[in-house]
């Protein structure tokens, strides 16, 4: 079959089963573009108005699909405007696959109108990148690129492609590949050594008295929930998640502490820090999840399980490592049980766990007598939850919202939880839930913000508005850049810089744009306000105005150990000072 270099993109990624592309046009792409006309029906383009939305709408597909997602721009700016995209589907592991113009092979090199050197700048933040000024090299490049990107850890790789070769025509046939010379997706043990280190892990485990499972992302990738549940409840040993492991286990189930590090529950940071025995599963022991690494969990053992051997060791030494898929390693791991007693076996873990956990109970914020003419974001995260009955598909920006999210929003649901984690991107809850909503079409899908981070993407909406979907977009504003402020609060002496912010009205904005916009500024209104939305058919913007200055606790300073936390003050009378009476939030009198 004869196919111009145009053709190949789209029957490639139309081959890989993706029916979803986002992008934006320009000169050095345009030959794809036009091609595209000839596949109406197959593939749905779907037009953002920032080339970086259209990275984190892509990653945010793979992460609701386990499908590759794919982005698309133009040579120059266009290309540029992926990097962030990029870097944050690189953080995250996110199969992601970017196509780019590139001005005609004769001109590379040479400084012409829109050239810039995409594979030079993306080398670092993509898993392998391409350069194709040779239309034979096209097929087989595309073809290695999805395979790259989901493969092993997963994540993005960049094909950049001469405009003459969009352009030319060659003798085509479909590639399907499953290795790529030189690239090894994984390294595995042979068996003797997998089950050795089986073995060894196994006899960590029968012996320790105050175990936890430190449950990561890598869960997610390798679809290994069911496996991951059995395991746990063979074992009954305690589960800590890391902020991109939320969802590998509803966070309902009794053996579910929830999330750790530094702003994950204090209870939990005091198990890991007083644990003989921690078992990383697809995790990677990130700075925010240790503390300081010289104080963090002195007296565990670690069994690490990751599917990248880089990741094993290099932060906290491995007892025992093993680089595999947690996926084939899990089963194994539940068979060396050698005395399964459930829980019941760590009865005293448990209940040491507990005390704990009243303590962090009375320092909840949501047990203090609160003014009923006032709205703080943590309440805004419970009512959602209460009011959704959970049942929702969440992408969150980054910042304090985020993490309220995290503790006060109790997922019950399967990677219900989409936020930007290593590279913490604001601006990502928008286009994420673009990528989300075409990912899983009948999921109830929120965007939830803050103030500062969603003007980083207010364009977006407009692409909400012309794909007709019904995304419900919940911005917290308190009138600052919030975790920036709490850091200036706590570690330099309220000296507040270029924190204050202000903002549009929300709710004209969102009449501009043709959607339903709300506003609630108390508990009762909030609560109305989201049934409003919901029973909406189409796009609501709901302005949540909340109290100034509240503190995301607990908290870890920088340098701190894990269980060194910065915790919220409480007091006997456990009364409120609001900030418009002279005092921040966090000041009880």
């Amino acid at each position: 079959m004869k196919r111009t270099g145009s053709q190949i993109i789209w029957e490639t990624i139309i081959n890989e089963g993706i029916d979803v592309v986002f992008g934006y046009p320009g000169g050095a792409i345009m030959p794809a573009y036009d091609a595209l006309l000839d596949y109406t029906g197959h593939v749905h383009h779907v037009l953002v108005r920032h080339e970086e939305n259209a990275a984190l709408a892509a990653d945010s597909y793979y992460r609701t699909t386990g499908k590759v997602g794919v982005c698309m721009a133009t040579s120059g700016p266009g290309a540029t405007n992926l990097v962030t995209g990029l870097a944050n589907a690189m953080m995250d592991s996110s199969a992601i696959v970017a196509i780019t113009g590139q001005v005609a092979s004769h001109l590379v090199g040479s400084d012409a109108f829109q050239e810039t050197d995409v594979t030079g700048i993306t080398l670092p933040i993509t898993k392998h990148n391409y350069l194709v000024t040779d239309l034979k090299e096209l097929a087989q490049v595309l073809a290695e690129a999805f395979y790259v990107a989901r493969s092993g850890r997963p994540g993005p790789v960049l094909v950049d492609i001469c405009k003459d070769v969009q352009q030319k025509s060659i003798d085509y046939t479909p590639i399907k590949i499953n290795k790529v010379r030189g690239y090894k997706a994984l390294r595995k043990p042979i068996q003797q050594d997998l089950q050795t280190l089986i073995e060894n892990a196994g006899k960590l485990i029968d012996t320790s008295k105050r175990p936890i499972i430190l449950a990561g992302q890598g869960i997610k990738h390798a679809a290994a929930h069911e496996e991951f549940k059995v395991f746990v409840e063979e074992s009954g040993i305690p589960v800590s998640t890391t902020l991109l492991g939320i969802g590998v286990l509803d966070e309902d189930h009794p053996q579910n502490l929830r999330m750790m590090g530094m702003h994950g529950e204090a209870y939990v940071n005091n198990a890991i820090a007083n644990a003989d025995l921690l078992i990383a599963l697809g995790m990677r022991f990130d700075d925010r999840v240790t503390g300081n690494l010289k104080m963090y969990a002195k007296n565990a053992k670690v069994i690490h399980v990751d599917i990248d051997p880089a990741e094993i060791g290099k932060n906290v030494p491995a007892d025992v490592g093993i680089c595999a898929s947690v996926r084939d390693v899990l089963p194994h791991l539940t068979e060396t049980l050698a005395d399964v007693q459930g829980v019941a076996k760590y009865k005293d873990w448990y209940a040491q766990i507990n005390e704990w956990r009243g303590d962090t109970k009375a320092h909840d914020v949501l047990s203090f007598d609160l003014p009923a003419n006032m709205l703080i974001a943590p309440q805004v995260m419970r009512i959602i939850w209460e009011e959704t009955g959970g049942d929702i598909t969440i992408c969150t920006d980054v910042g304090q919202h985020q993490m309220f999210e995290t503790q006060y929003f109790q997922h019950t649901r399967k990677n219900q939880l989409i936020t930007s984690g290593g590279l913490g991107t604001m601006g990502f809850a928008l286009p994420a839930a673009i990528g989300a909503k075409f990912g899983r079409p009948q999921d109830e899908v929120w965007a939830i913000a803050g103030d500062g981070g969603f003007q980083m993407s207010i364009p977006e909406l407009q692409t909400v508005i012309q794909e007709g979907l019904n995304i419900k977009i919940a911005v917290v504003n308190n009138s600052f850049l919030g975790m920036v402020r709490q850091w200036q609060e706590l570690m330099h002496d309220r000296r507040y810089s270029s924190v204050n912010m202000t903002a549009p009205d929300f709710v004209k904005l969102a009449e501009a744009y043709r959607m339903k916009g709300l506003r609630a500024t108390t508990i009762q209104e909030a609560r109305e306000a989201i049934r409003s939305a919901r029973a909406h058919n189409g796009p609501v913007l709901i302005e949540f105005v909340v109290e100034q200055e509240t503190n995301v606790f607990p908290m870890i300073q920088p340098g701190k150990a894990l269980n060194d936390m910065t915790r919220r003050e409480i007091s006997l009378e456990k009364k409120y000072m609001p900030a418009s009476m002279g005092g921040g939030m966090d000041e009880l009198k």
